[in-house]
């Protein structure tokens, strides 16, 4: 059987990124979303997400930009002098090995982002990280400690099988090399993952089987989403997208995504898309439905 979790990412990063989300899985296929505690429309969508119990929520768990939940004084290691988050994964993880970033404010800044999620009003369905900073040596062990402490059982776990990168290029009009630089990402990415995988096995959490997504990120549009349709193996399956409308607010957060969120919002909706898989024999689920699903099945053995 396959089974498929369509997860948006950047819930709640601005009003039009949220109205993108709410719409690609209103009219779409999108069937889960990861929320931004510290998102300029974090209260927006936090209401829409209650509003919406069809939509899985999760946490999008973020080191990387933004106003910290924390005070900046208890994370210092972790934000700029003007008091924001800014490490990319990369300078992140050069800070984790330095010892110039400390764990112990890493997690300090994790756990009061879930704990304003759930605060909220939202029951977390899943963990997933904000640039897969998650994945990230010595973040993995946060990551896990604090969903078994607040009793969340999925996390994604972004290893991806390699796609074939020539069918990504000719699957977008993008420059060959911007793909490339994405695609190495995506392998970078998957390393990590594994090794994290294994740890979620061994502490009993539970993710989907397959992701994929990564190697696409920027570039996703229907024709892709058919590519990756076409090749999903058995079992559950994460696709990750990013769709959202491009507003003012989204261009001042510095994200390279904007006119590419309405793209994906296209195809995510797309008649076409949504009548294939009705043809295809391939369950549309949220993270939630899959936990319990394999919950149930883990019983029944």
């Amino acid at each position: 059987m396959k089974q498929l979790i369509v997860n948006a990412d950047d819930f709640g990063l601005t009003v039009g990124v949220t109205q993108g989300i709410l719409d690609s899985h209103r009219e779409g296929i999108v069937t889960s979303t990861t929320l931004m505690a510290n998102g300029a429309a974090f209260e927006f969508a936090a209401a829409a997400g209650r509003r919406v119990p069809s939509l899985g929520v999760g946490v999008h768990l973020n080191l990387s930009e933004g106003v910290p939940i924390s005070p900046a004084w208890r994370i210092p290691t972790l934000v700029d002098r003007r008091g924001r988050l800014h490490l990319t994964p990369g300078r992140l993880f050069e800070g984790l090995l330095s010892g110039d970033v400390h764990l112990e404010e890493v997690e300090t800044e994790l756990r009061a982002q879930i704990s304003m999620v759930i605060r909220a009003g939202i029951s977390p369905t899943h963990l997933d990280g904000h640039k897969h900073v998650h994945v990230l040596p010595g973040v993995d062990d946060i990551v896990i400690r604090l969903a078994r402490e607040f009793e969340i059982a999925s996390l994604r776990c972004p290893r991806e099988r390699r796609p074939g990168l020539l069918n990504v290029v000719r699957g977008t009009k993008s420059a060959g090399s911007s793909v490339l630089r994405q695609y190495l990402v995506a392998r970078g990415v998957s390393a990590f993952a594994g090794r994290f995988r294994q740890k979620l096995d061994d502490a009993g959490l539970y993710c989907p089987r397959h992701f994929c997504g990564l190697s696409e990120t920027g570039f996703l549009n229907t024709r892709l989403i058919r590519q990756i349709l076409d090749r999903l193996p058995e079992g559950t399956s994460e696709l990750m997208c990013h769709p959202g409308y491009a507003d003012a607010s989204l261009a001042e957060t510095g994200t390279r995504l904007l006119v590419e969120r309405e793209v994906e919002v296209s195809a995510l909706c797309s008649p076409r898309l949504k009548a294939l898989f009705e043809n295809s024999g391939i369950g549309l689920v949220s993270y939630e439905a899959s936990t319990e699903l394999q919950h149930a099945e883990a019983v029944a053995a």
